[in-house]
């Protein structure tokens, strides 16, 4: 008797399913660095939201003194002391105006900043112009003049 070749064959055996737990070694790997990735992105978000506080709370203050140029000339000086230091925010007259015209994108001349210091003089052009600085101030900016 001839037998088949077909007859040595055996059924096919479908294995039981495997249980997706306990994960994998290289899941937990993943896990961990994608919540150390979540975690220190959301830690610099915090760190500039923070670091931007004072130009924030500097705007909206800037919103209240519309046409008291003296107001906003002295957040402009709160804003360079707090970013840039003493040295920065003490400096004389001529350096003073060619730091916030670098810090703001703004041309103030010497003569418009020492009208602030005198009586009677129109300062509401000069309030726009220092709104406007307040709210284009760069933080990050090196101060190099």
């Amino acid at each position: 008797m001839q037998t088949s070749p077909l007859d040595g064959l055996h059924d096919v055996i479908v294995p039981t399913q495997v249980s997706w737990w306990p994960l994998a070694p290289i899941w937990w790997v993943i896990i961990a660095i994608l919540l150390l990735t979540i975690s220190f992105t959301g830690y610099k978000l915090y760190q500039t939201y923070q670091f931007k506080k004072a130009k924030r709370h500097a705007v909206l203050l800037s919103n209240q003194y519309d046409d008291d140029a003296q107001q906003l000339h002295i957040l402009i000086k709160r804003l360079v002391l707090h970013y840039y230091g003493q040295s920065a925010a003490s400096q004389g007259t001529k350096q003073w105006c060619k730091t916030i015209n670098k810090l703001t994108g703004q041309q103030f001349t010497e003569g418009e900043l020492m009208s602030l210091y005198q009586a009677n003089s129109e300062q509401s052009a000069l309030a726009n112009k220092l709104k406007l600085a307040i709210s284009q101030f760069k933080l990050k900016e090196p101060l190099n003049v």
